[in-house]
């Protein structure tokens, strides 16, 4: 089996609200082979910086575009052309922007493999231990109390979650409206659900982040995530250190070294890989030993389209051990239909993994071809 062409398709919705949503727009990417196998990958960042690292022509030895490093390469060796995507893209990579172009091609590299030999890539893996899981509500975080009453009534009334996670939005403006919110919520949500804020690295003052984190014990936050820049390793280590609420973070950065420095440094008690961002399924998977060196839980980031949430979907059948699935409610257009089958929340309030071949989902073309950007 050898790949014949990387293709890319950046999609956008018609107007695109600067909030923290990138389900607004994607880019998809599809590895194509010569056996008509093709797999499905997506990257959460800049469509157009992605496509452009991806389909670049090359400078020299180590500068290539991510497309010419793999036409004519066997994409089962999912292991060998990830380190060659990285040695080739050293010039320009290493972190950040190739590390998240490797990160979707990866994905896609893992879905041939599982239709390849007929299993889904859970059991490529490395097995099976679950085919559903618990989820949680993932949305913004309103700025009112009546706005925030309604969304927890929109999400939660029917009992399909066990928990809520709102992030960004109106979080982050001050430590005293953040409490005020948390109250609003957890009031809202009553005391059956669990709860978790996302302060989207808004936090400066680590004091100030202390107080509020403790402030939090009073409207039993399940935990915090991303309180600061994920540079701030001093400020997640004393953070965690001096509080007991758990704190959550990880979803952006990319290969082992930076997640050894976050474990390592006791920032997190959950660490939340981007499969889109970390490097693909192969760092996560390289990440389950580490996590648990260091006694944290790995609950994945998945704030995008179906084809990013299928993946983590995979990734969460293959852990030993993971308590939730972060289920996307924004309303936006690619969420809903870029994909098929389209996943749903059972009565017990768990995800159903696929557990077809590779991701276990397809693109519905109708609407990669309608939100296509020419």
């Amino acid at each position: 089996m050898k790949i014949t062409d990387v293709k890319t398709f950046i999609l956008r919705q018609g107007k695109i609200e600067i909030i923290g949503d990138g389900s607004q727009d994607t880019i998809v990417v599809v590895v194509e082979t010569d056996e008509g196998i093709n797999g499905i990958g997506e990257i959460d960042s800049s469509p157009y910086i992605m496509d452009a690292i991806i389909k670049s022509p090359a400078s020299h030895m180590a500068c290539f575009g991510l497309r010419e490093v793999l036409i004519g390469e066997d994409p089962l060796d999912v292991e060998r052309l990830w380190r060659k995507m990285y040695d080739k893209s050293i010039y320009y990579g290493r972190r950040g922007a190739a590390i998240q172009a490797i990160s979707g091609i990866d994905i896609a590299l893992w879905d041939i493999i599982g239709k390849k030999y007929g299993v889904p890539t859970a059991k490529a893996l490395g097995g099976v231990y679950r085919d559903k899981v618990e989820a949680y509500c993932s949305v913004l975080m309103p700025g009112t109390q009546k706005e925030i009453n309604e969304l927890v009534e929109k999400h939660m009334k029917n009992g399909n979650y066990k928990g809520i996670k709102l992030g960004w939005g109106a979080l982050g403006e001050s430590f005293e409206k953040d409490i005020q919110l948390a109250k609003w919520t957890r009031e809202a949500l009553g005391d059956d659900k669990e709860l978790m804020i996302d302060i989207a690295m808004r936090w400066k003052d680590v004091k100030g982040a202390i107080k509020t984190v403790k402030a939090f014990e009073e409207y039993n936050v399940y935990w915090v995530e991303e309180p600061f820049h994920p540079d701030n390793i001093d400020g997640y280590a004393r953070l965690n250190r001096e509080t007991t609420t758990r704190i959550s973070g990880g979803e952006e950065i990319g290969t082992l070294q930076e997640f050894r420095e976050l474990l390592e440094n006791k920032c997190v008690d959950i660490v939340q890989p981007d499969l889109s961002r970390c490097g693909g399924l192969t760092v996560a998977r390289k990440l389950v030993d580490l996590a648990e060196q260091h006694n944290a839980i790995i609950i994945p980031h998945a704030f995008k389209t179906n084809i990013l949430m299928s993946a983590t979907l995979q990734y969460i059948a293959s852990l030993p051990t993971c308590w939730y699935q972060e289920f996307c409610e924004q309303e936006t257009i690619l969420r809903k239909t870029l994909t098929y089958p389209i996943l749903r929340i059972d009565e017990e309030a768990r995800v159903v993994i696929p557990m077809d071949k590779g991701l276990g989902i397809n693109l519905n073309y109708e609407t990669v071809e309608k939100y296509l950007v020419k």
